[in-house]
């Protein structure tokens, strides 16, 4: 089972290079990584999504606790949780009857076109990573030149 984890960690040099190469050593795999700073510039989240069992997700959680800079961890999963990823995607439209249906295809998935060429259109898309896959789903017969995602970034609901 996939799960996301936030991990609050001090922002020194090297910790990411830590907190991935705890995954690497025990050979775990990172299906996403995001990091960033947090309105406390000593501080910084990872968002890492990562799959296993119970007792693997378990193990990780505890070795994560045991990195010296490591401040806090929680696994999202078991949360209500918001999570986010952007790509871009840059498409092959040499046709009028392409970049037609192209547009559409953007605005009824709320993306934005970034950059056009005459041969190319460059749309910027955020949302869930179902919505992201489905909008690749719907460009894909167009012929999709170029796809850059993001990792998945998530934070947890507060309660109402």
């Amino acid at each position: 089972m996939e799960h996301v984890i936030s991990v609050l960690v001090e922002n020194n040099p090297g910790v990411l290079a830590r907190v991935a190469g705890l995954f690497s050593a025990r050979g775990y795999n990172i299906e996403s990584l995001s990091v960033a700073p947090t309105p406390d510039a000593t501080v910084s989240m990872i968002t890492v999504v990562t799959s296993g069992d119970e007792v693997i997700i378990e193990q990780i959680m505890k070795q994560l606790n045991k990195v010296i800079e490591v401040l806090k961890v929680v696994d999202l999963t078991e949360e209500d949780h918001i999570e986010r990823e952007t790509a871009l995607i840059k498409i092959l439209t040499k046709q009028a009857q392409q970049r037609d249906e192209a547009i559409r295809i953007a605005e009824i998935f709320r993306a934005n076109i970034v950059d056009s060429t005459p041969q190319t259109y460059t749309f910027e898309v955020s949302g869930d990573a179902g919505k992201i896959q489905a909008v690749i789903n719907r460009l894909k017969p167009m012929g999709i030149k170029e796809i850059v995602r993001t990792g998945r970034i998530a934070i947890a609901r507060d309660a109402l």
